[in-house]
């Protein structure tokens, strides 16, 4: 259903409120340089840190400037289900094309767990989902076994893989088969994702790189492998930059220097330290992003 360069967008500031004009020309960027998917308020958009009504209201902006030439899957996963129905269904009602849901984080549930809370999610908002399985930030890491148990729901139809297991995206293709879409999670693995079987990329650096990653993604579903390999070792040292500190604050000082977006994050984050910023320029540099 999902393929190639999804973009995982960041959510500008501007003296701590939501810079709604500059998020919307981002996003505008985005489709205008070849993103073919839009995901606001994941990780990278700094979710945890927005109330309710902002969440809401950058989807309705995403949904408004795409106007159905990409497919639009906002984040609405939390640690609880309530909750995580609760946001599902707004975002259905905003015009979302999916949801992304993330692995309910700090509780810790059982595979068990885990599978009844999407399987209530499935059950309570009639929108297609994908799983966002990120151990790293949610504690959780859920098995191929219960992934393929969860896609038998016909509105589970993919994932978004940050485990970065590379053996994953080949064992479920032999468990789910082709029709369930699997998208890396890490920038720096997503070629060698991609070759194990996955389908594309919920990309960080596309946020400042969006149309290397689409020629990327593009020349691999053509089998243009040497277009690639040449892309891939192009931001290999950015994919690096981006996340030397706490991910999103270096991809926002990034899109600083593109002047698509202050630096500015919101607490417990704080703005990226000298050092970074210096490895963020120069990898912008080599990539030929900036002069």
């Amino acid at each position: 259903m999902f393929k190639g360069s999804f973009v995982a967008l960041i959510t500008p500031f501007r003296n701590g409120a939501v810079d709604e004009a500059a998020f919307q020309a981002h996003v505008a960027w985005q489709l205008a340089q070849g993103t073919h998917g839009l995901v606001p308020i994941g990780t990278t958009g700094e979710c945890p840190a927005l109330e309710e009504e902002e969440q809401e209201r950058l989807i309705a902006l995403t949904v408004e400037v795409a106007k159905g030439r990409a497919p639009v899957i906002p984040g609405t996963g939390f640690n609880s289900t309530t909750h995580t129905i609760h946001a599902t269904k707004a975002a259905k009602k905003a015009g979302a094309d999916a949801a992304l849901i993330v692995c309910p984080y700090y509780n810790k549930p059982t595979q068990e767990g885990l599978y009844q809370h999407f399987k209530a999610v499935h059950d309570a908002v009639d929108l297609p989902i994908v799983i966002y399985n990120i151990p790293g930030r949610s504690s959780v890491d859920m098995s191929n076994a219960t992934m393929a148990r969860l896609a038998k729901l016909p509105n589970i139809v993919g994932v978004k893989d940050a485990t970065n297991d590379l053996t994953r995206p080949c064992k479920l293709r032999i468990e789910i088969g082709e029709d369930f879409s699997q998208l890396s999670g890490e920038d720096g693995t997503a070629v060698a994702y991609l070759a194990q079987g996955g389908d594309g990329c919920i990309s960080v650096t596309a946020n400042v790189a969006p149309a290397l990653l689409s020629q990327m993604h593009t020349a691999w579903q053509k089998g243009d492998i040497a277009t690639v390999q040449r892309i891939n070792e192009r931001l290999m040292p950015l994919h690096d930059a981006l996340f030397a500190e706490t991910s999103p604050a270096p991809v926002k000082y990034a899109c600083s220097l593109l002047g698509r977006s202050t630096p500015e994050v919101r607490l417990p984050l704080v703005e990226t330290m000298p050092a970074t910023r210096d490895r963020v320029q120069s990898a912008m540099r080599r990539a030929g992003l900036i002069n």
